[in-house]
């Protein structure tokens, strides 16, 4: 797959008659132009999936995908859990445990983490 890098305003051709803009960049969003002959399909991939599409194999997974939601599992519960157990054991004022308890506890809240949900991917 070739692997392009453009800034706002910058396009591309496939072939004679696609032209693709990349018009807007917006935090891990992107705002792209597309104009193709009107009888081409154009579809976004999650949009392909969801019809029962198969992903490409050329497709790679971006920094961002899948991250609206931490997916849980047993294995990351139990990590979790174990973690916060050896931090309570090595706890004793060391300054540098503190930190580390402070900023695991604003990743997952203890709250969250009493109940923490399991979910399986789509």
């Amino acid at each position: 797959m070739l692997s392009l890098q453009l800034r706002t305003g910058d396009y591309m051709t496939i072939g004679d008659e696609v032209i693709v803009q990349l018009n807007h960049i917006a935090g891990d969003r992107c705002k792209l132009m597309v104009q193709a002959p009107r009888d081409m399909t154009i579809l976004r991939g999650e949009v392909l999936e969801r019809i029962g599409g198969e992903r490409p194999g050329c497709v790679v997974d971006g920094p961002y995908r899948h991250r609206r939601e931490l997916l849980w599992n047993r294995n990351k519960s139990q990590v979790l859990t174990a973690m916060r157990a050896l931090l309570r054991e090595m706890d004793g004022g060391d300054r540098n445990v503190q930190t580390l308890r402070r900023q695991l506890d604003l990743i997952f809240p203890p709250e969250s983490a009493s109940n923490e949900t399991i979910c399986t991917p789509q």
